[in-house]
């Protein structure tokens, strides 16, 4: 069995309900935090009917595939088939973090808990059902394998934030048991450690019989999921130094006044440690902006590279006939994959895509030479804010041109990538 690393490594994600975001909008944010020699990319997969019977290959294991698969923007482990977040078609957004407790962590092959997310966005429309869908995929396939690009082992159980329009949930997990939390308004956040307490609105029907059994429990106190299934000292939550902690205070600093601005700043924020540095480290954001007006398109913003302080954070819109995104698309290597093949991870390819190259470049330019790498970041920041900008205005005015649309995400990036080759 995988025991828990010495130091945390995780990701941060976060969700502003109104009334703590500016206008009627949810909006939702993550960073995932990854071995920083792991390329993240930004893949769209469009919606898709399968035939009875079809298998679908995740990252470690087959699977039967759904009748029907909604559009998905993902942002991933280049080396994996799930995803550490992304959005659907029905404007529902999932991040996941890894987490730890008492329950021994599995080693054994099975659905990653970042292969749950994308196939929660895959097959629900709603952020109840994603959940609904995950649980029961949970339950029938149930979670573990290696999470990292590498020989050496690093598994975990699993904690999602879920998002639509209307409301949010978290769902946390504990090998096969889990609970979930509803949450209709206000802020939520949840990082490296289990934060559902005592409300719970869903849960494994035998997580409580387990827990007694297991002597974690008595039976006679109020059940506490997080204290409980994990060693963590509920009543501190919010007030001890950690990254759930620092998050949580980040998010009630600015309730009332959350916009994607805000979750962006939050996000790049590296004093509190959600924006993570070192051998561990944000290797891919995320923002996105959920009106609750039905008729309003939802917008995603991906960074695709590493360190959202000198990243650009590129609006996404789902649309019809957007084509795949080449310069966030890694290179793929089928059956000759290192990944597929047993043992695995015996070699790790190249799998930088052309935006994380020239960021790569234009990331030694800004540590090598201030003014030039000053001058860098004032032109990104300023391309980022033109497109925020433009987003809003799509909001405000309510008018979305479709077919320029179609490659609103593709010409972003092109415009970054210039950005960088016009400067390096």
């Amino acid at each position: 069995m995988a025991s828990r690393p010495t130091e945390p490594r995780s990701c941060d994600t976060f969700v502003a309900l109104p009334p703590a975001t500016v206008g009627s909008r949810v909006v939702f944010g993550k960073n995932s935090d990854r071995p920083c020699d792991e390329v993240q990319e930004i893949v769209y997969f469009p919606a898709a009917s399968h035939k009875a019977g079809d298998k679908l290959e995740c990252t470690y294991i087959e699977i039967e595939q759904a009748a029907k698969t909604y559009a998905v923007v993902l942002s991933r482990p280049s080396w994996i088939w799930g995803a550490e977040m992304g959005a659907n078609e029905h404007g529902v957004c999932i991040g996941n973090e890894a987490v730890w407790g008492r329950e021994e962590v599995s080693d054994n092959e099975a659905l990653l808990g970042m292969d749950l997310l994308r196939l929660g966005l895959e097959r629900a429309d709603t952020a109840e059902n994603a959940l609904t869908v995950m649980i029961d995929l949970l339950e029938k396939y149930g979670q573990g394998g290696n999470c990292m690009e590498s020989h050496m082992a690093f598994t975990y159980h699993n904690s999602f934030l879920i998002a639509d329009r209307r409301e949010a949930w978290v769902l946390e997990t504990s090998g096969k048991y889990w609970a979930a939390e509803k949450i209709e308004e206000g802020v939520r956040n949840i990082s490296n450690q289990l934060s559902v307490t005592t409300k719970i609105d869903r849960e494994h029907p035998k997580m409580r019989d387990y827990a007694k059994s297991k002597g974690w429990w008595d039976g006679e106190k109020e059940f506490d999921f997080a204290a409980v299934y994990s060693y963590v000292n509920t009543a501190r939550m919010t007030t001890s130094r950690g990254r759930y902690c620092e998050g949580y205070k980040l998010l009630n600093k600015h309730k009332g006044n959350i916009t994607s601005e805000t979750m962006m700043e939050i996000l790049r924020d590296k004093e509190s440690g959600i924006n993570m540095e070192g051998g561990f480290m944000t290797t891919g954001s995320m923002v996105s902006i959920l009106p609750q007006e039905p008729n309003l398109p939802c917008i995603h913003f991906f960074t695709g590279t590493p360190d959202p302080d000198r990243s650009v954070f590129k609006p996404f819109i789902f649309v019809p006939n957007i084509t795949q995104l080449l310069k966030t698309s890694s290179p793929t290597f089928g059956h000759d994959d290192p990944v597929k093949k047993k043992p695995r991870f015996l070699t790790k390819p190249d799998r930088r895509h052309e935006l994380y190259k020239q960021h790569e470049s234009a990331a030694v330019v800004m540590e090598t030479f201030k003014e030039k790498g000053k001058e860098i970041l004032e032109q990104i920041r300023k391309l980022e804010k033109e497109k925020i900008n433009k987003m809003e205005s799509i909001l405000q005015n309510r008018c979305l041109d479709v077919n320029q649309t179609v490659n609103l995400f593709s010409q972003c990036v092109e415009e970054e990538i210039n950005t960088y080759c016009l400067r390096v």
